[in-house]
């Protein structure tokens, strides 16, 4: 009997086996003889590898059609993101900022340096520009500086937004990214009012957080970060606050400990970050910075350790690994701007910048603060919504931001878990399209995928319990086994 392949990517995963992967994401291992009776069209319609490679679209010796109909359907659900246009937007209330963190991606100015605050009238119109998104969601997720330093204009864009949104009827959310050092019982208050959530940043234990990230009035930010996370606890509840850390050269070697401190501090999850190419962290690279194997090398230590955590009865997530098992497991996407193709840039999340400048993301607001002002969309006084987010210049660079159609990425199979990030070509390489086989989040990013996908192809019952216990937030059930097999 003959048979048809379907659009298929592939890449040798070891010795012995061969990864195959579709457009939907579907995914298999195959020996590399079996691999060469595929490609020749010879295998064996009753071989469990024939068989396995028809029920997940990749073959089919039946009508084309109907496989065609289910491979749609399955396409369209990975790519609902964009249904969503554009849901995360990004305020900068002020570029003032009270920390003193060595690796300040965002070049923050002086504590009274006024003249970088968001004034009323712009803080107006950034509202009335996100509230024209069609987006059902909107989450206004407020970043600095340090965004409690100008907390009058953060109060303005909550109460304004919801007012606008009483007419609007929108799946509205707030969340406040701050060091936490100037909160008040005062501010949570308001916050508790107003259901803000709270991001904060911890990067390790006393001596590593104090030195990646000291206040400019003292070096021991470490011990009001933790007293005022109790705080906010106390009046927001346990799971309002959350936490990230950035990897500095001084973090290296120091994985574990980040995770135990985490822990201690009684989160059930973190996202392991390498340093973003951007402000003091780029100029200061010979000092913080390190190699992208480097970092792979500690992340998967640290992963290992928490998978062993988990075992032992801890439920405890990280955030990246949980992300990309979403994307391989699941027929859903994530939402998550830095794994999406076409890229989330402008169409999925937005920065509005303390004097009204919009760019495609933060890490672009981030590269105009050195000077380069290439991913700059317009300027809310001046510019109407359609001409912020239908011009000729988004849609061009959203052309280029499509892995579908970028070199190496179109014939990569591990395409459908990864995503495109123009921002970031640019920024390391000069050019949005960029050279994959230099480029460090390939390297970041596809070492990660291989060994996720790895521990998957191994198929340990226990360590799939815990990866689903990530995927659906939900700590596994005592000797309950959620994996179907």
């Amino acid at each position: 009997m003959s048979y048809k392949l379907l659009p298929l990517r592939f890449e040798r995963f070891n010795n012995d086996e061969i990864f195959i992967t579709n457009e939907v994401g579907e995914f298999t291992f195959i020996s590399k003889d079996k691999f060469e009776q595929l490609i020749k069209c010879t295998l064996n319609p009753q071989d469990e590898t024939f068989l396995n490679l028809k029920a997940k679209q990749i073959l089919t010796d039946t009508d084309i059609n109907p496989v065609i109909e289910m491979l749609a359907t399955k396409y369209r659900t990975k790519k609902s993101f964009l249904n969503k246009f554009t849901a995360l937007h990004m305020v900068v209330p002020t570029l003032r900022c009270n920390s003193n963190c060595r690796y300040c991606q965002v070049s923050r100015k002086d504590v009274e340096a006024h003249q970088f605050d968001m004034d009323k009238s712009t803080a107006k119109k950034v509202v009335d520009t996100i509230f024209q998104s069609p987006s059902p969601m909107i989450k206004i997720e407020f970043q600095g500086g340090e965004p409690l330093l100008n907390f009058k204009i953060v109060k303005q864009i909550i109460e304004y937004s919801e007012w606008r949104n009483l007419f609007k009827k929108k799946d509205l959310e707030f969340v406040i990214c701050t060091n936490l050092s100037l909160m008040t019982k005062d501010m949570l208050k308001y916050l508790k009012k107003h259901h803000v959530y709270i991001s904060t940043s911890l990067d390790g234990p006393r001596d590593l957080h104090n030195k990646n990230r000291p206040l400019q009035a003292t070096d021991n930010s470490y011990d009001i970060l933790i007293e005022k996370i109790s705080l906010c606890r106390e009046y927001l509840g346990h799971d309002s606050v959350s936490a990230l850390m950035t990897a500095s050269r001084f973090s290296l070697e120091r994985f574990k400990e980040i995770v135990d401190e985490y822990i201690s501090q009684g989160f059930n999850g973190m996202f392991l970050r390498s340093l973003n190419p951007y402000g003091f962290a780029k100029r200061d690279r010979r000092m913080l910075g390190y190699t992208m194997e480097e970092f792979v090398e500690n992340y998967i230590e640290a992963l290992d350790y928490i998978i062993d955590i988990n075992l032992k009865g801890t439920y405890f997530v990280e955030s990246f690994a949980s992300l990309l098992l979403t994307r391989m497991l699941t027929p859903f996407s994530t939402g998550f701007v830095d794994l999406q193709s076409p890229a989330g840039i402008a169409i999925s999340g937005v920065i509005y910048d303390y004097n009204g400048n919009v760019y495609v993301s933060d890490e672009a607001r981030m590269l105009a603060a050195m000077g380069d002002n290439k991913f700059l969309m317009g300027n809310v006084n001046k510019n109407s919504y359609l001409e912020l987010f239908n011009s000729e210049f988004i849609r061009s660079l959203i052309r280029s931001a499509c892995l579908e159609c970028l070199p190496e990425c179109s014939s990569c199979a591990y395409q459908s878990f990864c995503g495109a990030d123009p921002v970031r070509n640019y920024s390391e390489q000069g050019d949005i399209v960029g050279h994959r086989p230099t480029s460090e989040i390939c390297k970041r990013n596809k070492k990660i995928m291989h060994y996720l996908l790895d521990l998957v192809k191994q198929g340990n019952g226990k360590i799939e319990d815990v990866f689903w216990s990530w995927i659906i937030r939900r700590p596994i059930e005592n000797n309950v086994c959620i994996t179907s097999s």
